[in-house]
């Protein structure tokens, strides 16, 4: 769910397929002609994909963009490509109707295959089609939400990334889907820009007719047909509650975020690129907990200079003082910057070469970077952390890196802070079995929630099949925060969450419980977490947080803690 209330007439989306292509006899002589038109459709969609990609980064962040990853990585599968050329050549067939008929057979055979990377992405293999078959034909797409006359609230069976990323939050009021979950890509978008959804429906597009006068309600996961006068006037009185709040949350932007019973909580500010940094300030948060360094990497052909990086991590630090400013080291991968550094698409990269193994392996990128960083810190107000930290040879030889650069600076006479903190991000269940080891070469550590609950319940968020199974309150999880939480505290650093984790209401009982220090979410998800935290006691908290580690039932403490987060600030919940 997406939470917000709209009012509108319903728009629903066909569910039927695309009209398949024809079978076109190709003549010998015309082969290469028909697999070069299939290899400029691959290059076009490619374009097009990164350029909604980079729409997606610039409007709600690298976050979102990154769905798009994996579209870009079904266009470069060789596997696909040689068999759709494989087709073309020996049954002498036109290009669009070869890739439909690959593209079926991977999409029939994914009930079948276990463990394959197509496999747990059908939805993107989906969306990658009917972009090439648009590329290949010239034909339009089934349905342009970009055109929309009038304000309308969307219902489909699902929404792809591509329809998502065209939403006009003026025409779109809201949308319902049949299938996904809390964690899929259609409801991650629609939370981060705006609109009011809910998904999971299962039904709605066979149960549901275009012009229909509708009521939806993402608070509560509610599609109301034809509401009555008593409905519409209670929603009404919900709405003027919220508008209320958000006066209430306005006014506390300055305050701090204190618990009832005094324990004082820093909110910090998820950020992307600098010009984020307006939202941050006006969001009240406390600095920024996590700035994406990645975006400076982005859609180029040649690498950033230590210049180019240098001005823009001093451009947010100045910006931001006197609050602290982490900057976590590029988290990347080799298939990215392939233009740059001549790396090659992974058949699973969340599993390859990335983040801090591809800037120990590349130390000359690694090297520019951490010398920008600390050149940074002159301003007083940086610090820095690693991601995807495994093993204590990983931090030892980031940080010798690190003493290098900052004895070459010394040798320059260029400022920088002596005394920088250096973080570690915990986002791999190896790293929490050896958190001591980590805080005794630490000032901190950052709990990036997302991966670690992808990395120990072997759970892709956005693969439709196995999206439930992806579980902030699984009892494994809530053990990995609690001994990286102690381990902190035995060797005396502090502990924050940046994954979003830390942005859901109903969780902020339990982390604080747990004993999280920080939390840094998304600046327009800032106001409502610290409302809350100052209307809950520390000491209650701990009481959940204890009887949640006991618990053998992730669905029970999840409704313990939206249970004591609800009492605490029923508004935001919409009650």
């Amino acid at each position: 769910m997406s939470p917000g209330i709209c009012r509108a007439e319903i728009l629903v989306l066909d569910r039927g397929h695309e009209e398949a292509p024809h079978r076109r006899p190709v003549p010998p002589a015309r082969i290469p002609v028909e697999i070069e038109r299939l290899e400029q459709a691959l290059t076009d969609t490619r374009q097009q994909i990164r350029e909604v990609q980079q729409k997606v980064r610039n409007r709600i962040g690298s976050g979102n963009a990154a769905i798009f990853d994996a579209h870009l990585l079904v266009l470069e599968d060789p596997v696909l490509i040689e068999e759709v050329t494989r087709t073309i050549r020996e049954e002498r067939v036109n290009a669009e109707w070869a890739f439909h008929q690959t593209l079926e057979r991977y999409t029939e055979a994914l009930s079948e295959v276990a463990d394959n990377y197509l496999a747990e992405r059908a939805a993107d293999l989906r969306d990658v089609g009917s972009r090439v078959h648009h590329t290949l034909t010239g034909q339009p797409a089934h349905v342009d939400l970009r055109n929309l006359e009038e304000p309308c609230i969307i219902v489909a069976h699902d929404l792809t990334p591509t329809m998502t990323a065209q939403l006009d939050r003026d025409r779109v009021l809201g949308f319902a889907t049949d299938v996904g979950g809390k964690t899929s890509h259609t409801a991650i978008m629609a939370g981060s820009l705006g609109i009011p959804a809910v998904v999971g429906l299962q039904n709605a597009t066979q149960e549901l007719t275009t012009g229909d006068f509708a009521l939806l309600d993402g608070i509560n996961g509610l599609i109301i047909i034809h509401p009555s006068e008593q409905t519409l006037y209670e929603y009404g009185q919900l709405e003027r509650r919220q508008e209320g709040l958000a006066e209430q949350m306005l006014e506390l932007r300055d305050s701090p975020a204190v618990t009832l019973d005094g324990m004082r909580i820093t909110l910090s500010a998820n950020v992307e690129q600098i010009s984020d940094t307006a939202a941050v300030l006006d969001s009240g948060a406390e600095g920024i907990g996590l700035f994406r360094t990645e975006y400076l990497f982005l859609d180029r052909e040649t690498l950033p200079t230590e210049a180019e990086q240098f001005e823009s991590y001093h451009r947010i630090a100045k910006a931001m003082q006197p609050h602290n400013v982490i900057f976590r080291t590029l988290d990347i991968g080799g298939d990215k910057l392939s233009a740059a550094v001549g790396g090659a698409p992974e058949a699973n990269p969340f599993l390859g070469w990335r983040a801090i193994r591809f800037c120990l392996a590349r130390d000359d990128i690694f090297r520019t970077q951490l010398r920008a960083i600390l050149r940074a810190s002159a301003a007083g107000n940086v610090k820095l952390m690693y991601p995807m930290i495994s093993g204590v040879e990983e931090i030892d030889e980031a940080n010798k890196l690190l003493e290098e650069c900052k004895a070459d600076l010394r040798a320059q006479e260029e400022p920088f802070d002596e005394t920088i903190d250096i973080g570690v991000m915990i986002e791999i269940p190896s790293a929490v079995m050896i958190a001591d080891a980590l805080a005794r070469r630490a000032k901190f550590f950052s709990l990036g929630t997302n991966d670690l609950i992808q990395y120990s319940l072997a759970v892709d968020r956005l693969n439709e099949r196995v999206a439930d199974l992806y579980d902030p309150s699984h009892p494994a999880l809530l053990k990995l925060i609690q001994l990286t939480v102690a381990a902190g505290k035995r060797q005396g650093i502090w502990t924050g969450v940046c994954g979003e984790m830390a942005s859901d209401p109903a969780l902020t009982p339990l982390l604080l419980g747990l004993g999280v220090n920080e939390l840094s979410v998304a600046p327009p998800l800032l106001p409502p977490v610290k409302y809350l935290i100052r209307h809950l006691k520390l000491s209650e908290a701990k009481e959940l947080a204890a009887d949640a580690l006991e618990s053998e039932s992730s669905m029970a403490v999840l409704a313990r803690s939206r249970a004591m987060a609800q009492r605490a600030a029923p508004a935001i919940f919409g009650s």
